[in-house]
């Protein structure tokens, strides 16, 4: 690994060098810029995109044992570019990080990959149908003829004490965030294309320190890329993907600016259908804190969306489901009760 990427990992890690959480509030002077008007296309838009500055594919999974045990897992490939565009071998300006997390109620594992772009040891490919890799671990497409690619995954990811292998089939459409997937993340007009897949059913075996467990559950994608998703004041944010027993799901997030934050989001109803959420609708309150690798952090948390009737208290199954990366952060499974019941996951940086 070259300076320029342990120098670009040491600015993401550290926010006193970042403008934004993760310096994704820093200028994209040459980089490409989300733009309203663009159509998303399929297949196309499952690749790269290395005309914008970052990029993720961002798997994550609620999951249940055959002793009831609730787990979640993760899987996300990032793609930050020093440049726009791609170049041969080495000269490629790519960089590809992998996150990949086993929670369980009493252990959060965690393992990384960085890699360069260029050389083959990470990327995305739609040549022989859809796949994702880093190193050994894999998303690859099985998808069969006249389907989506990305219609049925398997999963696969292994860390130093945890490992899984996941095979995912998606039992409804594609879902475009925001605006037909142009999802604003700030008042000065900030956004992403955004789209995800949410319908997911998911049977596998998480390789655990005890030994192997299978596992079935549901499983959720994010797609999203960008030049400067985030205002240089907006330092962190909380997002959930949550999936009701009624086959309604809720994508929403508020991004933190030290004031009173930018909240948005998706209603998508069981058949698909997405309704964007006005900036604001979603409030969310954070009920209780934990102590998490020395920060205090929200594992129980209050949402409303008062046009859908929703009210309902998040708690996360494992409240030290901290991801001890290169750019740390919270990730982990959340059980839903109240007006609504069901299970989703949590995400929250900057803390």
């Amino acid at each position: 690994m070259n300076a320029k990427v342990l120098l670009l990992l040491a600015s993401l890690a550290d926010p006193a060098l970042a403008q934004g959480f993760a310096d994704m509030g820093a200028p994209a002077a040459g980089f490409a810029l989300p733009d309203p008007a663009h159509v998303l296309t399929f297949p196309a838009d499952h690749g790269a995109h290395p005309a914008f500055r970052i990029e993720w594919w961002y798997l994550t999974a609620t999951l249940t044992g055959a002793d009831g045990t609730d787990y979640g897992a993760q899987w996300t490939l990032f793609r930050t570019a020093l440049a726009p565009g791609e170049g041969d071998g080495w000269g490629s300006p790519q960089l590809w990080m992998g996150h990949a997390a086993v929670t369980t109620p009493t252990a959060h594992h965690v393992a990384e990959r960085l890699a360069r772009g260029g050389v083959g040891q990470a990327g995305v490919s739609l040549e022989q149908g859809f796949q994702a890799w880093i190193d050994d671990w894999q998303m690859q497409s099985s998808a069969g003829l006249g389907e989506d690619a990305l219609a049925r995954l398997t999963l696969s990811a292994r860390g130093a004490d945890f490992g899984y292998v996941l095979d995912l089939a998606a039992d409804g459409p594609l879902v475009a965030q925001g605006d037909g997937g142009y999802s604003v993340k700030s008042a000065g007009g900030q956004a992403s294309h955004y789209y995800s897949q949410p319908f997911y059913t998911a049977t596998g075996r998480l390789d655990l320190p005890d030994g192997p467990v299978p596992v079935t559950g549901q499983a959720w994608l994010d797609r999203e890329w960008s030049s400067q998703p985030l205002g240089a004041d907006q330092t962190g944010w909380d997002w959930f993907s949550l999936s009701f027993q009624d086959g309604a799901k809720l994508m929403g997030f508020v991004l933190r600016d030290g004031g009173a934050g930018f909240s948005s989001g998706t209603w998508i109803d069981a058949d698909g259908t997405p309704h964007p959420l006005e900036p604001g609708a979603l409030r969310a309150e954070p009920l209780e804190r934990a102590a998490v690798a020395g920060r205090e952090v929200p594992v129980v948390w209050r949402l409303t969306l008062s046009d859908r009737g929703l009210d309902v208290t998040l708690r996360a199954l494992n409240p030290g489901a901290w991801m001890a990366t290169s750019v740390p952060y919270w990730e982990g499974p959340v059980r839903v009760t109240g007006s609504h019941a069901g299970r989703g996951y949590l995400e929250m940086t900057g803390y």
